[in-house]
């Protein structure tokens, strides 16, 4: 990416990572990213840590260097992927907490919707770089002292801090299919909202989740009883695992018209709370669900969590890895400690047209990049 060794020691490792993310996902997608130069599409980051900067902050002053300013402000983990692939289209990070890097997905689709960018990458990114984070986090009462996430289950006791980061590309889906490019699945709607209130800053409320699941719902044009797996935001605490189920169950689980329980899971049982970064990774597993027909395990499940009437709510934690019968509709979920709540509804994209060969070639070429 053309930077100096002295200005990659000031940077932000978030800022790094993200970078490395772009250009995989462009890759994957199909897009060369010399071909989006100058073109206006965005970047959308959801980050809510800045351990690299406790830890420069030991230095003192002294430790301040030219490139200090720009390698610890989280602006610049979207702003620095803009500027190294020159693209002139939004170019910003979300933090709402632990709904980040979900509400950073929203606000591309947005902007893809009002035609403000020609494709966005959109994502998420969280380090864990200095002890200082997991202490305030421990201090809170936030943690599982069992390092094992129960989500939903009756020994939930806190969640279980993860790292790590993810970009998505996404397009309008006219121009997709225009494209001739591979779609994963379909964002149909979404919705962002706040509790607004409640019994405390950090305390999740059912109204809030309750309201942020209808309108994405009818933002997307799907009825609650269609949505057949959600992806919870699922942290595995005493509190916030009972009010989720409370929510889906009064919006989808007893919808009109269901017929099987609504089938939930958290990737945070696999590879836990990503924080600022959790929504993208519940993302990433609900389209790979809905594109290929496979709904993976929930881990850490055994008994139900007291507080939590799976038989009154119509909802079943999925346990093993099942083949996804019926229609692929799947929901994400994913909320902050200060209230800030996103849903996300996913569908499948249309089936690729594949070009015929009357015959089969005679050479194959096998084509490889590196940077």
């Amino acid at each position: 990416f053309g930077i100096s060794p002295r200005e990659a020691v000031a940077m932000d490792p978030q800022q790094r990572l993200v970078l490395e993310l772009a250009w995989e996902a462009f890759e994957d997608a199909g897009v060369v990213a010399g071909s989006v130069r100058g073109s206006a599409a965005g970047v959308f980051v959801g980050a809510m840590a800045d351990d690299y900067a406790v830890l420069a902050r030991r230095g003192g002053v002294e430790g301040i260097g030219a490139f200090t300013s720009t390698g610890l402000a989280r602006s610049v983990i979207a702003n620095r992927v803009s500027f190294l692939l020159g693209l002139t289209g939004p170019s910003l990070v979300v933090d709402s907490g632990q709904s980040s890097a979900l509400v950073a997905v929203y606000q591309a689709c947005e902007a893809l919707r009002r035609g403000e960018v020609s494709l966005a990458l959109a994502g998420g990114v969280n380090l864990m770089l200095a002890p200082e984070s997991s202490v305030a986090v421990s201090k809170f009462g936030g943690l599982s002292p069992d390092g094992r996430a129960f989500v939903f289950d009756g020994r939930a006791n806190g969640y279980v801090r993860g790292e790590g980061g993810g970009l998505v590309v996404l397009k309008r889906l006219e121009d997709a299919v225009a494209d001739g490019d591979d779609v994963v699945c379909v964002i149909a709607g979404g919705a962002v909202n706040n509790d607004g209130g409640g019994d405390g800053l950090t305390a999740p409320r059912v109204e809030g989740q309750a309201g942020v699941l209808r309108l994405a719902c009818e933002r997307a044009g799907v009825a609650p009883g269609e949505v057949g797996y959600v992806e919870l935001h699922g942290t595995g605490t005493a509190l916030g695992d009972p009010v989720e189920a409370a929510a889906l169950g009064m919006v989808l689980g007893n919808a009109p018209g269901r017929v099987e329980p609504l089938t939930v899971g958290s990737a945070k049982t696999n590879v836990g709370h990503l924080e600022g970064a959790a929504g993208i990774v519940g993302l990433i597993k609900a389209a790979m669900s809905v594109r290929y027909g496979v709904v993976p395990a929930s881990l850490n499940f055994e008994s139900v969590n007291p507080a939590i009437d799976l038989d009154e709510l119509n909802l079943r934690v999925q346990t093993r890895t099942d083949v996804w019968e019926g229609s692929r509709i799947a929901g994400v979920s994913s909320f902050g400690m200060g209230g800030t709540n996103c849903h996300l509804i996913l569908r499948p994209g249309p089936e690729r047209a594949l070009a015929v060969q009357g015959a089969d070639p005679v050479l194959v070429p096998w084509v490889v990049s590196g940077r």
